[in-house]
């Protein structure tokens, strides 16, 4: 003969299963989460990675003005001191 379970025991055995359930649900939800932040990071680093670059190639171009401006104005200089040589 079975004994039919006692009632606290069909109580418990059913909050257990709603129980096993949400804590699957909230696993599905944490991990999606999850997938979508680091999607979202790896984003931002082609962003940054990118953003790096131009800032190099602006600073490389400014040094290299820089250098042409600095070449440009000492040929100024020179050619003023050597236009006055020729009038003395």
């Amino acid at each position: 003969m079975m004994r039919t379970p006692p009632e606290a025991y069909l109580i418990f055995k059913e909050e257990l299963k709603k129980a096993e359930i949400e804590k699957a649900k909230l696993k599905d939800n944490y991990e999606r989460t999850l997938s979508e932040m680091k999607d979202e990071l790896s984003f931002l680093k082609e962003q940054i990675s990118s953003q790096q670059d131009m800032m190099k190639t602006t600073v490389e171009y400014a040094t290299r003005l820089e250098n042409e401006l600095s070449k440009l104005k000492n040929q100024i200089s020179n050619d003023r001191l050597n236009s006055n040589k020729s009038f003395h």
